[in-house]
């Protein structure tokens, strides 16, 4: 019975499939050492330690741009409904759509 499971000193292989009566696929040359795309290894870490202390603050400061975001979407939402009704309220033919701000009568002194 064989094993799935891969042989350590194998690193990988390719398989090709191909259709059903298709040409044959000639074989893929092995890797060459000289590939066009560059190592990962300037893109791994330094070795000095990370700085928590500013990514969290950096975090914090993601966390308050989304929020001033929202609120002014929500902002936005609420005026465009708001002008939306009182655009219908026109669009009816009532006179009275805005609403009037009036003072108490009885002023405090």
């Amino acid at each position: 019975m064989s094993s799935n499971a891969p042989d350590p000193e194998e690193k990988g292989r390719i398989l090709r499939f191909q259709r059903r009566g298709a040409r044959p696929i000639p074989p893929h040359p092995a890797q060459q050492d000289d590939t066009p795309v560059e190592g990962l290894d300037k893109y791994a870490s330094t070795g000095e330690p990370d700085n928590y202390r500013q990514r969290m603050i950096n975090n914090g400061l993601g966390l308050a741009a989304c929020i001033v975001l929202v609120i002014i979407g929500v902002w936005i939402a609420n005026t465009m409904a708001e002008m939306r009704r009182n655009q219908d309220c026109v669009l009816s033919g009532r006179r009275d759509c805005a609403r009037i701000v009036v003072p108490s009568a009885n002023p405090t002194k």
